[in-house]
């Protein structure tokens, strides 16, 4: 259990998902702790959806970031180093996007700008998930919604942001990188490259879930995060 002067949870969400992605897992965090949800929906770059998120976010905090979240997270570090306490970072990497990567980004935002914008592809969400999820179509349909619900703009601009200049090499406070076993967007080694970058940072591996592990494994991850905190030395700004 944290301490009950524990600094609170900054939650951000990840490409084309919604303040929702927490739910199941701030429903197994311990009721005494306070959790603020961010969202992607403001900047063009990742400095200016970082400075959007500092500037509703406590004085300082123990920051979480999934996927695109943890490059926003860790531009946040860089701008605000000193608010924050520690940093979660789940299913993310250092890498960037490759030139071909950039052009079919492209090409996916120009031929959704015509019709409704229904989400994310189910081939892309399907792919998303551990291979036993695929046809769970409650799943998939929740995250299909979250991208619905932001909308086409979002859905263009998380697209093509450029994911340079959010290197690790200015993170200082503690951090715990997670990453999912059977993740088929993020692999293992992307997240032990990163967890190599940062000092003292630490390493967990989920079995059982895909890249989604905020909805894949809400009640693991949860208690990674809480174990971790409370098992953090008296002197740590926590405390």
């Amino acid at each position: 259990m944290p301490p009950e002067n524990a600094l609170p949870l900054v939650l951000i969400p990840g490409f084309m998902l919604d303040e929702t992605l927490w739910d199941e897992v701030v429903e197994s965090l311990p009721a005494t702790c306070e959790v603020h949800r961010a969202n992607l929906l403001e900047g063009q770059t990742l400095a200016q959806i970082a400075r959007h998120v500092v500037a509703s976010a406590p004085p300082r905090f123990v920051l979480v970031g999934f996927s695109l979240g943890g490059y926003v997270a860790r531009s946040i570090v860089q701008q605000c180093p000193d608010r924050v306490a520690a940093l979660i970072l789940i299913a993310t990497s250092l890498r960037e996007d490759s030139p071909e990567r950039q052009k079919a980004k492209q090409a996916a935002v120009d031929a959704s700008a015509h019709g409704q914008f229904r989400g994310l592809s189910l081939a892309a969400i399907r792919q998303s998930v551990h291979s036993q999820r695929a046809a769970d179509n409650a799943l998939t349909g929740r995250i299909r919604e979250m991208g619905t619900r932001m909308g086409h703009a979002v859905f263009a601009t998380q697209s093509l942001l450029t994911r340079a200049g959010v290197g690790p090499h200015q993170i200082q406070c503690p951090t715990l990188v997670i990453a999912a076993a059977q993740d088929a967007l993020r692999q293992v080694e992307e997240a032990e490259a990163l967890c190599s970058q940062i000092p003292g940072a630490r390493l967990e591996i989920i079995q059982g879930s895909g890249h989604m592990i905020p909805l894949e494994q809400p009640q693991v991850l949860a208690q990674l995060m809480m174990q971790w905190l409370a098992a953090m030395p008296q002197a740590s700004p926590l405390l």
